[in-house]
């Protein structure tokens, strides 16, 4: 059975992830018993990946057994969902700026889950984290020069062929630009850099100003 769940409820798609942690709750979301298995609920109005599986990436973009290098994880939210979905077989490697917020982050999330590695670190600087090479990069980090961090984790981290998924925060870019335009901008920055973008999808209604891009190196 795949770790993502769709639900139809009240006229809406409702996202779940297969528990890795049975029982445990990291924000109030609701857990679901179908057919023997607990499911956790994904809020996409607190989940920028979750929005953008609901706005049209593929539900299998993080997978079974993906190494996933997490820039920017906050207290834990999206994290935990990815630590659902890669599974036992996967692992979670959390980068978060904020001593208070990444303390946070252990607590309700890495001391839990045996597949969750947390370091507080700045993610310009890759060697303060250097692990084996992931599968995935996703980065969610709320910078002017947001998009250049990810590349620089990609070249020293990323596996050839491997995932980018970048939220880009138009307004943390360029308060005076049109967000569609910042959005085509970063776009062209990971072109420039020999990714190859499969799609960029705006995160409204549940983000606004926010994009998530899906790239491969």
């Amino acid at each position: 059975m795949s770790a993502i769940r769709r639900e139809e409820r009240g006229g809406r798609t409702v996202l779940l992830t297969k528990s890795l942690l049975r029982g445990d709750r990291v924000y109030n979301e609701e857990l679901v018993e179908i057919e023997g298995e607990e499911y956790r609920t994904w809020d996409p109005f607190r989940s920028k990946l979750a929005a953008a599986i609901l706005r049209g990436l593929p539900d299998d973009v993080v997978r079974p057994g993906d190494r996933v290098l997490y820039l920017g994880t906050s207290t834990g939210t999206t994290p935990s969902h990815v630590s659902d979905i890669v599974g036992g077989s996967g692992l979670v490697v959390g980068v978060e700026l904020s001593a208070r917020v990444a303390r946070e982050f252990v607590e309700n999330v890495a001391r839990k889950r045996k597949n969750v590695i947390p370091f507080v670190a700045d993610a310009r600087d890759p060697t303060k984290y250097s692990i084996t090479k992931v599968d995935v990069v996703y980065c969610d980090i709320a910078q002017q020069d947001q998009t250049e961090i990810a590349l620089e984790n990609c070249r020293q981290l990323l596996r050839d062929g491997g995932t980018l998924l970048l939220v880009v925060k138009a307004r943390s870019i360029d308060v005076l630009k049109e967000p569609e335009d910042v959005f085509r901008e970063e776009k062209r920055k990971l072109e420039v850099a020999g990714f190859r973008v499969a799609k960029v999808v705006d995160l409204a209604p549940f983000d606004k100003d926010h994009a998530m891009i899906l790239a491969a190196s």
